[in-house]
């Protein structure tokens, strides 16, 4: 059984170590994403059950967004309303990867969000300490140090803490640090007895990259993270601790406007698919381009680690699922 180390809270700033110095960061970046340099020893996971993508409708699941209290999230923030919002939210891809949850701030549905993550694997402080060196790096705003639940760091726009063995990610409009870290306090303490995420959370169409994806990673998937967004495009993603390999596709306004610079890198290799597309052999990552406002991502974390002709591959084998 895990011991969760909870503080009481004592006014906002009590949970703020170190207050007297700069203090904030802005959340770490939502696909596309960056990888982390440090990446901690992978554990073991579970046997994977396969379950269906999409949740029942009929009830809402059991999430930190669903156990937090909506009224101090609306008078920490200053926001008119705070909404559960059931409709499964896309998962932030990276080191950590973190299935998410989140709560409408306004009556407008294209109003902020606050969005509250927890880390597909169990984390230790070794991996707290790798994701805070790794915001560091960023150079954003400078965090301040968090006593809640076995430590963590916020800023303006976010907090990350561990408690219960995962790391917790809450994210949202500006704000302060010590308002972040109110509402960390308020989420460390409902944490015990969340239901385990399923380790496979899939979608045929997927399936068909499966065997290039093991080729990139060199290695067989722990989780995955198949899903779908807004605009109906399927996200598929492949996860181990030490990897990912996610396949995705944006709306821009001009998709040649990106392109053009990444075809004239001297470390761009053109492939035959889309209406353009390139391999970056220094970092592995690909992006195909489909009409004048679509593009294809497809991303291998950390960048670098993976052969081009598997990257090639992998593009070959996803492209006909965005391309169609």
């Amino acid at each position: 059984m895990r011991t969760r180390f909870v503080v009481a809270l004592v006014g906002s700033t009590a949970l703020l170590a170190g207050c007297g110095g700069p203090g904030g960061e802005t959340a770490p970046s939502v696909p596309p994403l960056v990888s982390v340099s440090t990446t901690p020893t992978e554990t073991p996971s579970p046997t994977p059950t396969e379950t269906p993508s999409t949740p029942p409708t009929s009830k809402v699941a059991d999430t930190l967004c669903v156990r937090m209290n909506q009224a101090l999230v609306q008078s920490t923030l200053g926001v008119p309303v705070v909404r559960i919002q059931p409709k499964p939210v896309l998962p932030e891809l990276g080191f950590p990867t973190y299935d998410q949850c989140q709560l409408g701030l306004s009556t407008n549905s294209s109003g902020p969000v606050l969005r509250v993550g927890t880390s597909v694997f169990y984390a230790t402080a070794v991996d707290l300490a790798a994701v805070r060196k790794a915001y560091d790096a960023t150079k954003g705003e400078p965090a301040k140090p968090l006593t809640v639940g076995q430590g963590g760091f916020a800023t303006s726009r976010f907090v990350v803490f561990l408690a219960d063995g995962k790391l917790r990610k809450i994210s949202g409009p500006p704000a302060t640090p010590a308002k972040y870290a109110v509402l960390a306090q308020d989420a460390a303490q409902q944490t015990g007895g969340l239901p385990e995420p399923a380790p496979y959370i899939t979608r045929p169409e997927c399936e068909r990259g499966t065997s290039a994806a093991t080729k990139v990673m060199g290695i067989e998937a722990s989780v995955r993270r198949d899903s779908e967004t807004d605009a109906g495009d399927i996200v598929c993603a492949w996860l181990t601790k030490t990897r990912v390999l996610y396949s995705s596709a944006r709306r821009v306004s001009d998709a040649q406007a990106v392109t053009t610079p990444i075809s004239k890198l001297p470390t761009s290799f053109p492939i035959p698919l889309g209406d353009e597309g390139y391999v970056d052999t220094a970092t592995g990552r690909a992006i195909i381009r489909v009409g004048t406002d679509k593009l294809i991502d497809l991303v291998p974390l950390p960048a670098g680690t993976t052969d081009k002709d598997n990257m090639i591959a992998f593009a070959l084998a996803m492209s006909g699922l965005y391309t169609r």
